[in-house]
């Protein structure tokens, strides 16, 4: 089975993101895969200043997180980013991390399958759109990579509300069981 990466992106300890997330991994590991979990909290991760070194180097020159989370990217069969919604669009500091994957554009890097699961209180449809176009606009960077699925949780407002709700669990844990 694949080598899982998960990372999740909220910064607020036992968000609904993460709940979510935690349903989603053990879907994923009911399915036989590796999963490795990291939380952007606590982690520091500058912005990147464009400069372009690491299109040479495949080093950042900064010195931060991202170093080792991008070589663990670097390594994964598949990527799950976790993410709430915030004015129709990925979290910040998920965006920031992305941005950071720059030196693994010209690398050989395994990851094949990239995977997103939002969260947003706003529940229509096109709530995750912009998110889901922006990480799919990082996906396109990497020719032999594809955004392979999304799931979309709305509707969630509440701090800790998702571990109530039932069906959202069983619909991350049934997209954890489907990640390739």
């Amino acid at each position: 089975m694949s080598k899982v990466l998960v990372i999740s992106t909220s910064l607020w300890a036992r968000s609904n993101s993460d709940i979510l997330t935690e349903r989603l991994i053990a879907g994923a590991r009911d399915a036989g895969h590796e999963v490795e979990h990291i939380s952007l909290k606590g982690k520091e991760i500058k912005f990147c200043i464009g400069c372009l070194a690491c299109q040479k180097t495949q080093q950042c020159v900064q010195k931060d997180d991202a170093i080792e989370i991008a070589e663990k990217v670097k390594n994964a069969d598949t990527l799950v980013f976790t993410t709430p919604i915030y004015y129709y669009e990925m979290s910040g500091q998920m965006k920031t991390l992305l941005d950071r994957l720059n030196p693994l554009y010209p690398s050989d890097y395994r990851f094949r399958k990239v995977y997103m699961l939002s969260v947003a209180t706003e529940d229509e449809d096109h709530v995750p759109e912009k998110a889901i176009s922006g990480l799919q606009g990082w996906v396109d960077c990497f020719e032999k990579a594809e955004l392979a699925g999304t799931l979309f949780c709305g509707g969630i407002s509440d701090p800790g509300e998702a571990s109530g709700r039932s069906e959202e669990q069983e619909e991350a844990y049934a997209f954890g069981k489907t990640l390739a």
